[in-house]
């Protein structure tokens, strides 16, 4: 028996993986930072920045300055107190190292270093050690000057004494390691999203970032972020364009033993909803228990407040949450000791206490401030009044659209070929600009889980109108029946989308730009959640069709084009018949071209559209689709400065 073969089947001890220190993080690292794209490669960022922020919560730190280095390193600087040098009593190493190479460790669970922290995990730093090609820190602390070194995760020189220093801080350098990710190239505007949130919710705190990857002789870009008005006047940067009902954001903070709040809030003439929330720093997009207890809060002091003051009919309903929150940008900012998070993304607050809480705070809070600014709470009620009327004339239009059970009989548009698959995971959903690309699109599809649905025209612009008017639209109605998951806050429910993945498909010229604005504006209004579960799609079909005899390939950009006309001329600029075919439209393109380039999965590049940059997913949106025209303008001349005498 000591010479057999173990069965293959057995399961034991030999068989289980014993991962040591930072191998768990290098073996699995989407388990820490979502993935090994681009989204995990900024949360790099974010992990050692909010190391700092923490600092500053702590009351120690007042500036960081971050640098995007040429070589898309990193190096992000503070003024806090500095990681501690000393050696820890049970690992025996000094504090900075157990810091950067354990798992679990940190100063944010003995309650007394940090009173609150967004990086309760204690994974932060560490994760970013162990998915760096390189990572050197640098302490000044004690009037010395102390640097380590480390290679992915493992230190490479012990934690020396290198200089005087004047005052306290840390410098942290880094470098992703390209054995990891698979996207190496940091994106500016992405960083700045996040670090500029940081400095809003964060009074008084400076912020700067600069990136250093410029042409020989240029000089670096250089962003600073400081607000002395705190979430006050994130509202207004939110808010943007949009004409204030009342000239000042409302104003609400207070401090309890479960939390500290601050609340800013202000109403415009707009028809939309803007909420963001924080806890201890991190967007929580999913919401949770504090967005609850605001919700609740607001509907219920606005209607009490209604009542008391004659401003409702007796004859009228409550007003419901979409009315009082209509033309609303909001921010909710609260700190919390012990914040139970879902998952380590944190993007949603589980502590049940806080819902109370909140809503304890906002109705006293809120309440006073009515009293006291009354003309303030008469217009906000106006504007409540008038969304719960047009709520009711929309009801029946609402009616229409909404999925009917399968008691109640299927009722889909009539020009909807839908697929015959029932699973919705495994069904996708074309939304086609126009009847000549729809048939083409039904022609070249795949019946058994491709849907199509051709729209005629341009959908409303759903920015500038209220559901009742968005519900009359025809082509949105079609799309509502067509998804399947109602509309509206008392309604929607994602769970009953009839589809997988929704994929806009529109031509690749600036008719199609507009309307997959329009199609997204309205997905993100009105249906934000679909894109919140990544959802949602761009097609991306090709622009040129090069051929040379029975060799064909196709284009997606002016570039694209060059190079293949490039290799079919064997590197010479002449022509040698080489075809070259522009579409100008989907239309164009007949099924089986559509299919091969554009919808077939195997060969087909589409985009998904995420809700990383929320805040300025909303401006954009705000900017391009609302009323105002001088703020479009300029956003388009700073964004293509060769166009000129535009008719915005």
């Amino acid at each position: 028996m000591a010479n057999e073969k173990p069965d293959r089947n057995d399961y034991n001890a030999e068989q289980i993986q014993v991962l040591k220190g930072l191998e768990a993080v290098r073996k699995r690292p989407s388990m820490y930072i979502g993935s090994t794209g681009s989204r995990g490669l900024h949360h790099l960022v974010y992990e050692v920045v909010d190391n700092s922020v923490d600092e500053a919560l702590a009351g120690y730190c007042t500036r960081i300055d971050c640098f995007i280095r040429p070589d898309d390193s990193i190096t992000v600087i503070d003024n806090g107190r500095g990681f501690p040098v000393d050696m820890h009593p049970t690992e025996n190493l000094p504090g900075v190292e157990v810091a950067m190479t354990v798992l679990h460790a940190g100063g944010k669970f003995d309650r007394t270093s940090y009173k609150v922290s967004g990086g309760l995990h204690g994974v932060g730093v560490s994760v970013v050690n162990a998915l760096s090609e390189w990572l050197e820190v640098e302490i000044h602390r004690n009037g010395k000057i102390y640097r380590q070194r480390y290679a992915r995760g493992d230190k490479t020189t012990e934690l020396l004494v290198v200089g005087s220093a004047k005052g306290n801080g840390s410098i942290v350098s880094f470098k992703p390691d390209p054995e990891i990710f698979v996207e190496l190239s940091y994106t500016f505007d992405l960083l700045s999203t996040r670090l500029r949130e940081l400095a809003f919710l964060n009074a008084g705190l400076i912020i700067t970032l600069t990136d250093e990857r410029v042409e020989k002789g240029a000089k670096p870009r250089v962003e600073e972020y400081h607000y002395e008005g705190g979430i006050v006047e994130f509202v207004g940067y939110l808010r943007g364009t949009r004409k204030p009902l009342h000239p000042e954001p409302i104003f609400i903070s207070a401090s309890r033993e479960e939390m500290e709040l601050e609340l800013a809030l202000q109403y415009d003439e707009g028809y939309n909803e803007n909420t963001f929330t924080f806890v201890n720093n991190i967007n929580t997009h999913e919401g949770g228990s504090h967005l609850t207890g605001f919700k609740a809060a607001l509907t219920r002091t606005l209607n009490d407040y209604a009542r008391k003051n004659g401003l409702l009919k007796k004859d009228m309903d409550a007003l419901s949450g979409d009315d009082v929150r209509e033309g609303l940008t909001c921010v909710l900012s609260a700190k919390i000791k012990e914040p139970q998070f879902e998952g380590q993304t944190k993007t949603k607050l589980g502590n049940s206490e806080i819902r109370g809480a909140v809503e304890s705070v906002v109705n006293e809070k809120l309440s006073m401030f009515l009293d006291e600014h009354p003309a303030v709470a008469r217009a906000i009620l106006e504007k409540a009044v008038q969304a719960a009327r047009a709520r009711v004339a929309a009801r029946k239009a609402r009616e229409l659209v909404r999925r009917k059970n399968a008691l109640e009989g299927s009722v889909l548009p009539g020009k909807l070929a839908d697929c015959s698959i029932n699973d919705p995971a495994l069904c996708e959903l074309y939304l086609v600009e126009g009847d000549s690309a729809g048939g083409s699109a039904k022609q070249g599809r795949d019946r058994a889980f491709q849907a199509i649905l051709p729209l005629r025209g341009k959908i409303l612009n759903v920015e500038r109108a209220r559901i009742d008017k968005v519900l009359s639209n025809e082509e949105i109605r079609t799309i509502i029946a067509a998804v399947g998951t109602g509309i509206g806050e008392d309604e929607f429910s994602v769970k009953n989308s009839r589809y997988g993945k929704i994929i806009i498909m529109t031509d690749a010229d600036v008719d199609g730009a507009h309307i997959r604005t329009l199609l997204l504006t309205f997905f993100y209004r009105h249906m934000k959640e679909l894109i919140e579960e990544g959802m949602i799609f761009i097609a991306q079909p090709p622009l040129y069709r090069v051929a040379k005899g029975k060799e064909e390939q196709y284009a997606y950009s002016d570039a694209e084009r060059d190079q293949l006309l490039s290799r079919y001329n064997g590197g010479k600029d002449g022509k040698t018949n080489v075809n070259v075919q522009r579409y100008k439209g989907l239309g164009e393109m007949n099924p089986d071209q559509l299919w091969k380039t554009t919808m077939d999965p195997e060969s087909r590049t589409i985009l998904q559209v995420t809700m990383e940059s929320a805040v300025e997913a909303d401006q954009i949106f705000s900017t391009l689709m609302g009323d105002e025209v001088e703020p479009r303008r300029r956003f388009i001349e700073e964004n293509a400065p060769n166009v000129r005498n535009l008719d915005v």
